[in-house]
């Protein structure tokens, strides 16, 4: 893939990760990237690093007319990031509700099949192009005390492959990025080791550039992934230790 002559769209792109993969792609060439988020003022900031090749786009993942909206109007995009999600550190027992795990659901899962759904028609028409969803190394074993976002993100990760299927013969890339802790947001009250944001993202888009489906930022989850080819029960009865902190 060539990144001096991309068009990208990044969802989320206010905050998180979302800013850091902006200023990646532009750094690499990118010649425009859509920045992404519910509110166009929150990327007054990132805009102002460069307006000519930043441009500001107002979405709603979850709102299926916002995102057809932006489809219909972003027709020049070959990578699609889809970086925005939620996530509440909450159990999937010990939550008082399902109002935050249908969130997440509602985000995570089907914000990013939506965007899937309406961006792959674009990509296809301008050659194939390539699509980056950010899932979580969670997704492949559930953390307790973070077990509804887990959820989600393992229906994000089943989606991915499901996607990827469907795109092969128009050409389109699709990448999984599983990282474990990143030292970002919810990540920052985590216990080391942690990735940095940075890392994350150079590791995605060099993904881009070698082909690679499936990659894992950060030795935490390069060491997670072995170990579930290893022993994936011993990993599970691990990270199940982690619980949450109280019940309903």
């Amino acid at each position: 893939m060539d990144f001096a002559n991309s068009i990208a769209l990044v969802t989320g792109a206010n905050g998180g990760l979302g800013q850091y993969y902006v200023e990646a792609l532009r750094s690499h060439g990118a010649s425009q990237i859509y920045a992404a988020a519910r509110n166009l003022n929150s990327l007054d900031d990132l805009v102002a690093t460069n307006p000519k090749i930043i441009i500001p786009i107002a979405l709603d993942i979850t709102n299926e007319q916002s995102v057809n909206q932006v489809a219909s109007q972003c027709q020049d995009v070959t990578i699609l990031v889809n970086n925005a999600g939620v996530g509440f550190n909450q159990g999937l027992i010990a939550a008082s509700d399902l109002s935050q795990a249908r969130m997440e659901i509602e985000v995570n899962y089907f914000g990013t099949l939506m965007m899937c759904r309406a961006f792959a028609p674009v990509l296809k028409q301008n050659g194939g192009g390539a699509i980056v969803n950010m899932v979580s190394m969670v997704a492949r074993v559930n953390l307790p005390f973070n077990g509804s976002y887990s959820a989600s993100k393992a229906a994000t990760l089943s989606l991915t492959q499901g996607v990827r299927a469907e795109l092969a013969a128009q050409g389109t890339l699709v990448v999984a990025v599983l990282p474990a802790t990143i030292d970002i947001g919810m990540g920052k009250t985590y216990p080391d080791p942690k990735v940095s944001p940075e890392e994350v993202v150079s590791d995605a888009l060099q993904a881009l550039l070698d082909s690679v489906e499936d990659v894992y930022p950060g030795e935490q989850a390069k060491q997670m992934a072995a170990e579930l080819l290893r022993d994936p029960k011993a990993l599970e009865k691990a990270v199940a230790m982690m619980l949450p902190s109280s019940t309903h």
